[in-house]
């Protein structure tokens, strides 16, 4: 049975409520400022223990506060989710349903693409074949600059926000990364046919740091990409340095 929350817990979600979303290191003073405010105990690294309590006490909303892995810089955020998938939350969306309707064509773009990108122009001509209301080409322009995607991936929250939906609509066509375990879309796959795991481009350039050789760290074999160079290696969470590779367990791909 969770323990009582106390006022601490309480200004953390309200804060993280007006924020959206927060990286981990702003997350961390935020425990310290609340725990301080309210006279309450502080540990220096008990900052998901004291986010667990509060997502025992939001489990019966079907809320949860969520943390994951920018597939651009490998830092770690925090942001609250809503868990459940009903008629109310499915409705309640700024969107009008053809928009809605290009949003799920650009995933299914995203998904079925190597780099996790999805063009402009392929978006624009997804406008042309929807099943609801068609979108004229100025229409698509003002909703792709609405979305604000910057190169039509999706951003960090939308991960964390979609990862049941992403799960449950492309099962198998959506793999973790091995390094962090965390949904990949950004990524490096092993070119071993029988292997092809994949790493999010900050794992791949903090697992392989200092290594001359780099092999796959699943099934050894040589790892043919350039490694990239690490990006604000700060906030990078340190855990991606001792985390055990997983092997992946699906290799298919969207049939168009």
């Amino acid at each position: 049975m969770a323990g009582p929350s106390s006022d601490s817990h309480r200004r953390f979600l309200q804060s993280l409520m007006c924020n959206g979303i927060i990286d981990r290191s702003k997350a961390v003073a935020l425990h310290r400022n609340c725990c301080e405010v309210h006279n309450t105990h502080y540990a220096r690294d008990g900052l998901d223990k004291f986010i667990d309590l509060i997502n025992s006490h939001l489990e019966p909303l079907f809320m949860q506060i969520r943390k994951s892995v920018s597939e651009e810089d490998g830092v770690q955020y925090y942001a609250l989710v809503n868990m459940a998938e009903t008629d109310i939350t499915r409705m309640s969306s700024d969107y009008a349903d053809n928009e809605l309707e290009l949003f799920r064509k650009t995933m299914d773009l995203i998904v079925d693409s190597e780099s996790g990108r999805a063009s402009s122009t392929d978006i624009l001509n997804c406008a042309d074949s929807l099943n609801t209301r068609k979108m004229k080409k100025k229409e698509t322009e003002l909703l792709l600059t609405r979305l604000k995607h910057g190169e039509y991936t999706l951003s960090t929250r939308c991960i964390m926000e979609m990862e049941q939906y992403i799960q449950k609509i492309y099962q198998d066509m959506v793999k973790t990364c091995a390094i962090c375990h965390n949904v990949v879309f950004q990524s490096q796959m092993c070119d071993n046919t029988s292997c092809a795991i994949k790493m999010h481009i900050p794992c791949v350039a903090k697992y392989f740091k200092g290594r001359s050789d780099p092999q796959c760290p699943v099934c050894n074999e040589f790892w043919p990409h350039e490694i990239p160079e690490i990006r604000n290696t700060s906030q990078v969470p340190s855990e991606m340095e001792n985390t055990t590779p997983t092997p992946s367990t699906s290799h298919s791909r969207r049939r168009r």
